[in-house]
C-alpha cells in the first residue's frame, strides 16, 4: 500500500490482528498476561491506592428506596460523588454500579432531569438506575470523570481539556474512569453500606458502557457486565469516526480490540445491547467482536453467558431487552 494519507494508513493498521488476541493454551494464563498489559495500557499501576475519606451527605427515603448521597477520595486529592438506592423490602442485594454515558450527569441515571434537554435523554431508557431497583439491585449511580458533578456542566461533558492533560500525563480518562470503578468496589468491600459486596454487576449507556467493558475486564470482582451502545471494533467506530477525547487510549488497539476486552470478562456474564440503527458502534462490528469474545467462551464452557441483544432503534438504552438478556444469562 502507498498513500500520503496518514488515516488511510492507520485504517490500514487497524485491520492488523491484536497482540493479544486469544489464539490457543491456557485461557487463565492468557487473561492473566492480557490482564496486565491491559493494566498498563489504562496506567493503572501508577494510581496509588488511598484512604477513600468517606462522606455521606445526606440519606432520605423515596417512594421505592431509600437514598445515600456520598463522596469518597478515588485517588489522593480526587474525589467522586455517587449514589446509592436500596429498595425498602431489600435485604443486603446485589449492587449494580450504574455508569450514565456523554450527557449532563449521573442524574440522567436516577431520572431527575436538571437541564433543558435532560427529559430527552432520559425518554432513552437512560434512568436506568430506577431500573435496576426494580430488578432487585442495590443501584449505585457513579459520576464519570469530566461528567457532571465531576466536570461537565449544562451543556454536556468537559472531556477535551481534562482527556488531552491525562494523555501528556502518560494517562486516559478511560483508565481514570475504570479506577473510580475499582474504588468503588474497594468501598463496597469494607461493608459500610448494607448490600452484597460479594454480587456486583455494572451497566452503562455509550460512555457508561465503554467504562464498563473495560473495568469488568480488569476487575475480576465484577459478576455480570451488561453495556449498551458500546460494544463495537476499534475500526468503524473510534476509527473512522471522530468521537469524544476520552475513548481513545494509546497502543490499545495495537494489543487488543473490544472482542478481546470481552474475552477478558470470561467466565463472567457479558451481555452487550446494541441498536441496530446506532451508527455511532455499527451493529456488523458488535456482531464480529462478540463472535471473537465467543471463542474464550466457548473454552470456557460458558457461551450462553455471553451473548448480544439488539435493539430496533438507534444510540440509546433498551430496558425492554437488557433486563431480561442479564437475568437468563446469569442463570445459563
Amino acid at each position: 500500500m502507498r498513500t500520503n494519507q496518514p488515516q488511510v494508513l492507520h485504517e490500514a493498521m487497524l485491520k492488523n490482528t491484536p497482540r493479544f488476541r486469544y489464539q490457543d493454551g491456557d485461557i487463565k494464563v492468557w487473561q492473566e498476561k492480557a490482564r496486565a498489559q491491559l493494566a498498563m495500557q489504562l496506567s493503572l499501576d501508577d494510581m496509588p491506592v488511598c484512604d477513600p475519606e468517606l462522606e455521606i451527605e445526606y440519606e432520605r427515603d423515596e417512594s421505592d428506596f431509600h437514598e445515600i448521597r456520598f463522596t469518597f477520595q478515588s485517588e489522593p486529592g480526587y474525589r467522586t460523588a455517587a449514589h446509592l438506592l436500596i429498595g425498602h423490602n431489600a435485604s443486603n442485594p446485589p449492587v449494580m454500579i450504574c455508569l450514565q454515558g456523554h450527557s449532563t450527569g449521573m442524574h440522567i441515571s436516577l431520572g431527575r432531569p436538571r437541564y433543558e434537554n435532560d427529559a430527552k435523554s432520559i425518554a432513552g431508557d437512560r434512568d436506568y438506575a430506577l431500573q435496576a431497583v426494580r430488578e432487585g439491585y442495590a443501584a449505585l449511580t457513579l459520576e464519570q470523570r469530566s461528567f457532571g458533578e465531576c466536570g461537565g456542566n449544562e451543556r454536556g461533558p468537559e472531556c477535551k481539556l481534562s482527556g488531552s492533560t491525562a494523555l501528556i500525563l502518560g494517562r486516559s480518562l478511560v483508565g481514570e474512569r475504570v479506577l473510580d470503578v475499582m474504588r468503588t468496589i474497594d468501598l463496597l468491600e469494607t461493608n459500610v453500606f448494607a448490600v452484597n459486596s460479594k454480587d456486583i454487576s455494572i451497566t452503562g449507556n455509550s460512555g457508561g458502557g465503554t467504562t464498563c467493558i473495560y473495568a469488568a475486564a480488569m476487575d475480576t470482582r465484577i459478576k455480570a457486565c451488561m453495556p449498551s451502545c458500546s460494544f463495537c471494533g476499534f475500526l468503524p467506530s473510534i476509527g473512522k469516526q471522530l468521537h469524544c477525547l476520552c475513548n481513545y487510549i494509546p497502543g490499545i488497539a495495537r494489543d487488543f480490540d473490544m472482542g478481546d476486552l470481552a474475552g477478558l470478562i470470561a467466565p463472567r456474564v457479558f451481555v452487550a445491547i446494541n441498536g441496530k440503527l446506532d451508527g455511532t458502534f455499527p451493529l456488523h462490528s458488535a456482531q464480529e467482536q462478540l463472535e471473537i469474545a465467543k471463542v474464550v467462551y466457548a473454552h470456557l464452557d460458558c457461551e450462553k453467558r455471553c451473548r448480544l441483544e439488539v435493539g430496533q432503534e438507534g444510540h440509546r438504552y433498551y430496558d425492554s431487552l437488557a433486563w431480561s438478556a442479564l437475568r437468563e444469562a446469569l442463570n445459563a
